[in-house]
């Protein structure tokens, strides 16, 4: 049935439906057509007659073969299995297959990384960092304030419409991975840093696309809609203010936005919703942080603490 254009015909439409209907981020779109066409190009060197009707597991297995002998990481590696699988869900539901032939193959099994997180102090000598009171030093207070107060995404963040907020609730309506919508929540000093930038920012940076007004909450100093790549450009401006061993990213705000919580006593799924995780298990990796931070400060702080307790 398909040729090696009709491979990639629907690689193309898969890539179209993951950025415009599951709208998810360009990284992720990006990491899955170089993985998709890996497999693409292993498939013509080594079944140039197979369709992607015939596609089995063993052959997966095969694929994975390649990728360990090119001495992948196990981490590359689970994220080209996860590209497949979705794709190979597409295409199940578009009746090109009928099963997914990479659902029963098992990743490589790796140590899982903490996320890195940053103190509480480092968050506030971040949020202080923008000093200045021209616009875009106002807008930068409002995204981080935001940013950690909310525990949204980066690409979330810039998703934003002025319409999405609730300011009776102090809340916000945020579209996530899969499309799926949540509701994130803000307290007074993100409240404060928002009708800062409203009322004084917002209004001169518009200015600068003729007033044409789309309704981005967040906008750049041409006065259109902020990207992703500028909010950690936000970060790493100021990101010398702090003596952290990390570069700090906005998903490190994210990071700290959930640790902190539950360093704070804040339920499991409490968080879990916050952030948007689909499974629990997401979240608790955030317990294992919260358990290390408590684990290094009594050894610095016990008299008696050795490394082995």
């Amino acid at each position: 049935m398909d040729t090696s254009s009709d491979r990639y015909e629907w690689i193309d439409a898969f890539i179209i439906d993951l950025r415009h209907r599951r709208r998810a981020s360009e990284n992720t779109v990006r990491g899955y057509m170089r993985d998709l066409v890996q497999f693409a190009e292993f498939l013509e060197r080594n079944y140039p007659e197979l369709g992607w009707e015939a596609v089995q597991p063993g052959i997966v297995r095969a694929f994975l073969a390649e990728l360990h002998r090119l001495a992948l990481s196990p981490r590359s590696i689970e994220r080209k299995i996860a590209a497949l699988r979705a794709f190979f869900k597409y295409l199940r539901h578009r009746g090109v297959l009928t099963s997914n032939p990479a659902q029963a193959v098992t990743a490589p099994r790796h140590d899982q990384q903490l996320p890195k997180v940053l103190a509480q102090q480092e968050v506030e000598r971040l949020l202080t960092a923008p000093q200045g009171e021209d616009p875009l030093s106002i807008r930068d207070r409002a995204i981080l304030e935001l940013l950690y107060a909310s525990g949204m995404r980066v690409g979330e963040l810039t998703s934003l419409r002025m319409r999405d907020i609730d300011w009776s609730q102090n809340a916000i309506q945020v579209t996530g991975k899969g499309n799926k919508t949540r509701v994130v929540l803000f307290g007074r000093a993100a409240q404060e840093a928002l009708i800062d930038y409203l009322n004084r920012a917002r209004p001169v940076l518009l200015q600068k696309s003729g007033n044409r007004d789309e309704g981005w909450l967040f906008l750049n100093h041409r006065g259109t809609r902020l990207t992703d790549r500028s909010v950690r450009r936000v970060l790493d401006r100021y990101a010398p203010e702090l003596s952290t061993a990390f570069k700090p990213t906005p998903h490190s705000l994210r990071h700290s936005f959930a640790t902190h919580l539950l360093d704070s006593g804040a339920d499991l799924r409490t968080v879990q919703e916050l952030l948007g995780h689909a499974n629990l298990t997401t979240t608790q990796i955030y317990t294992h942080v919260s358990r290390e931070r408590l684990k290094e400060a009594y050894r610095k702080a016990h008299p008696r603490a050795t490394e082995d307790d």
